[in-house]
């Protein structure tokens, strides 16, 4: 697990063949490595063997209920915004068997235990994590990791994980990272962070050596990290190619194609739970629960036993569940969200609001898949846009709940992130 703070010795810059070498060094050290690489009409997630398996090349269009694949000229490999995958799909799987029994021919029952603490730990690296995506697995961290009762599975595959955080250069159009203060510059929780530098972009050597390099200046987050980089090789950051990827980062952030109004998020929908604009996102909504699945931070989960036609042989799973399901709710004499307003406002309002309560921070950190994954459209933005402009209507034009231009993530909205620590 990567440690926290500030960068751990001077930043240095890779080539493509370099970054190729690091997917090859992580390998080596037996680790099983995660990127991004295009499948089935989209960038998804998958254990890659080479840093050719990267989707060079490749970006994305996003929008309400839209997910295209575009080909860019530049050959990027992390300008693709984030896709129907997060890193919980490897840190808290869809699926776990707790336990399965065996009824042997005389009648006595053997008891073999499911992934958990006693269990083979999986060694990953993860490659290309977006800062959305830290903050989210941060997130997760507390739910799942903290407090009396952690996760053993959870945690087991946290420890060991190693992560090459990717700064986001090409905010797609469903983002809101910097209106939640999460993005788009890595602060902390990585082993290693790239910033993507083109052929389009400058910023070379004041020698020439390269300008107009497709390079990846990268900063070290802990001793690991460091290791790892001395096996592959590399080179010192220049100022210029410093320069250039803190530009890129800051203009990013300069272009996020969604942002959530600038109130307190947490007081407005504590004050909006009688608006009547959750009947209308109600009549919208399939309750499919798309949203829950595509979203990093969520974690419910609910347990299936199952059993053989002969009955010898049982299991115990665990897996996803969706605060949309109907039986999710479901107490002696029904379920206690009976409707879709309901199901939704609960979504929502935990999402945004009552997630403080629980975990001392929102429950959204601005990826934008929820909105690009509904089949009908409903974006989160928006809605809370609606409710905000509800909100200032019954004020009597006044801003309304928490109007102190404050943005959703309870942080300013200025995001220049410094990205050439370190250099001489």
């Amino acid at each position: 697990m990567a440690e926290t703070g500030t960068d751990i010795g001077a930043p240095a810059v890779l080539d493509r063949d370099g970054l190729d070498a690091l997917v090859r060094a992580l390998a080596a050290r037996g680790r099983t490595v995660i990127g991004p690489t295009v499948r089935d009409g989209a960038v998804v997630l998958a254990e890659i063997d080479s840093g050719d398996r990267l989707p060079y090349g490749w970006g994305v269009e996003l929008a309400a209920g839209r997910y295209r694949l575009r080909r860019r000229t530049d050959g990027a490999a992390f300008a693709h915004s984030a896709g129907p995958q997060s890193w919980k799909t490897y840190l808290h799987p869809e699926r776990v068997r707790q336990w399965s029994a065996d009824r042997a021919p005389d009648g006595g029952l053997t008891v073999t235990a499911g992934e958990g603490e006693g269990a083979a730990r999986p060694s990953f690296a993860f490659i290309g994590v977006r800062p959305c995506d830290l903050r989210a697995i941060a997130v997760q961290d507390r739910v799942l990791a903290g407090g009396r009762h952690p996760d053993g599975v959870y945690r087991a595959r946290r420890e060991r994980a190693f992560i090459v955080a990717v700064e986001c250069t090409e905010p797609g159009e469903t983002c809101f990272c910097v209106s939640m203060g999460s993005g788009p510059a890595a602060e902390n929780g990585y082993d290693l962070a790239l910033t993507e530098l083109t052929t389009a972009d400058g910023g070379g050597d004041t020698d020439g050596r390269g300008d107009g390099e497709h390079r990846f200046l990268v900063r070290v987050g802990s001793e690991e990290g460091a290791a790892v980089l001395e096996e592959v090789a590399h080179r010192p950051a220049d100022r210029p190619t410093a320069a250039a990827a803190r530009d890129r980062v800051t203009e990013a952030s300069r272009r996020m194609g969604r942002a959530m109004p600038p109130v307190d998020l947490r007081r407005l929908m504590g004050d909006s739970l009688d608006s009547a604009h959750w009947d209308d996102i109600a009549e919208r909504c399939l309750s499919c629960g798309n949203c829950t699945l595509v979203c990093p931070t969520c974690f419910c989960t609910t347990t299936e036993d199952v059993t053989d036609l002969t009955g010898d042989h049982a299991e115990r799973w665990r897996r996803w569940d969706s605060c949309f399901d109907l039986d999710f709710s479901f107490m002696h004499g029904g379920p206690v969200r009976s409707s879709v307003r309901s199901r939704h406002r609960q979504w929502m309002t935990h999402k945004l609001a009552t997630w403080y309560d629980q975990f001392g921070s929102s429950g959204c950190v601005g990826c934008g898949r929820c909105v690009v994954w509904c089949p009908v459209g409903i974006d989160i933005t928006e809605e809370a846009a609606e409710f905000h402009a509800r909100a200032r209507d019954a004020a009597g034009g006044r801003d309304g709940p928490g109007g102190d231009g404050r943005t959703g993530g309870g942080v300013p909205a200025a995001a220049a992130h410094r990205t050439d620590g370190g250099l001489p």
